[in-house]
């Protein structure tokens, strides 16, 4: 908006001292680990120029998804390495990724072909994944070996991590983990890596049963948990972890509506009795989710209220009638630290990830 004014008051409160306090924690948890913060995705929806910065003295690099956003990062003045967790899509990118210490990921045999024939103003710093289990990016096991002596016989690259991914990090006895763990460590003394090495994510590093030293001198990525969010709703994280964001949207009607009356599109809630409506300017334009049913919790003047009806763009509507005085201009709390992300991403049929990922653009980020 024009002079960076907002009128509307719905928005986002980001509180930097939160991201920071957790940043701290996984510091901590990291031990002689070095860490690498993701802040792909503008920062799982909370910013990613102000994120960055407010973990910079917390982590030993940034990871992105693509150039584009590193470039992002780099075009505010960020010095720090950076990760990019897809790596190029074309060769065009290596000299661009040269000039500003970028560091791909490599996971398919045009990427290497690319880096390879490549003549690069300096070396690059990159990395090898491997699919261990994941089978989503990286090269099978048998083919690494074979990979790692190209990339490290080659004049354009300076170094290699050897990088894999867990399928279910989240959950401590998947009898996957073991067998990526073994794939993985395989490959080390197979490549004679030892300080190059980058397997865990949030989940592993907070998982209660992971044995922290088996971390030291990797590369440990923490995404999620950085923003106070478990990657596992059913596994909370340290409960010293802070949710970083707060969805905030005002009261901008209340309505006493008989019993028998309906709300919202659809009229699919029903009053069984006379009843107080108050409408939310928020709806899933601004990201929050469509299919948030009847009952979905909301949070308002130190209570709990439930959805009556459809989301719509731009509004949604709650039962107050037993909240005492709700006026115009108060504010509701759709999640942050009283109302839990995870349930209202239960009630709506998806994870976490999603719902902070997708606030919108027109939802102004506040630092608090």
């Amino acid at each position: 908006m024009a002079n960076g004014l907002h009128f509307r008051t719905t928005r986002a409160e980001i509180n930097r001292a939160a991201l920071q306090h957790n940043a701290g924690i996984i510091r901590g948890l990291a031990g002689a680990a070095s860490v690498l913060g993701v802040v792909k995705a503008d920062a799982y929806g909370h910013g990613m120029i102000s994120a960055a910065q407010a973990i910079a003295g917390q982590v030993d690099a940034f990871a992105v998804a693509f150039l584009d956003e590193a470039l992002v990062l780099r075009s505010a003045g960020f010095n720090q390495p950076i990760v990019l967790l897809e790596g190029c899509f074309s060769a065009a990118e290596l000299p661009i990724c040269a000039h500003h210490n970028l560091q791909p990921v490599v996971h398919e045999q045009s990427q290497l072909d690319a880096i390879l024939t490549s003549r690069l103003i300096h070396p690059l710093a990159v990395w090898l994944k491997v699919d261990t289990g994941m089978h989503r990016l990286g090269w099978a096991p048998d083919q690494v070996r074979r990979v790692y002596k190209e990339l490290n016989a080659s004049p354009q690259v300076g170094s290699v991590t050897l990088m894999s991914h867990y399928a279910n990090s989240g959950d401590n006895a998947h009898p996957l983990n073991q067998q990526q763990e073994q794939q993985f460590y395989d490959l080390t003394a197979e490549t004679r890596l030892t300080d190059h090495l980058s397997l865990a994510n949030s989940a592993a590093l907070v998982s209660a049963s992971r044995d922290y030293e088996q971390f030291d001198r990797h590369w440990v990525r923490t995404g999620i948990t950085l923003y106070g969010i478990s990657p596992n709703p059913d596994q909370p994280v340290s409960s010293e972890l802070k949710p970083v964001m707060r969805l905030v949207a005002p009261v901008i009607a209340l309505r006493d509506i008989s019993a028998g009356e309906c709300v919202g599109y659809g009229s699919c809630w029903v009053a069984e009795r006379d009843s107080l409506i108050a409408t939310l300017a928020i709806g899933y334009a601004d990201g929050y989710p469509r299919h948030c049913p009847n009952g979905t919790p909301v949070f308002i003047n130190g209570q709990r209220a439930p959805l009556a009806g459809r989301v719509s763009m731009d509004m949604i509507t709650v039962d107050v009638t037993d909240l005492g005085q709700v006026k115009v201009g108060d504010e509701a709390e759709l999640w942050g630290p009283e109302l839990s992300v995870h349930e209202i991403a239960r009630h709506a049929g998806t994870i976490s990830y999603e719902l902070v990922t997708r606030v919108s653009a027109r939802v102004p980020r506040v630092e608090i």
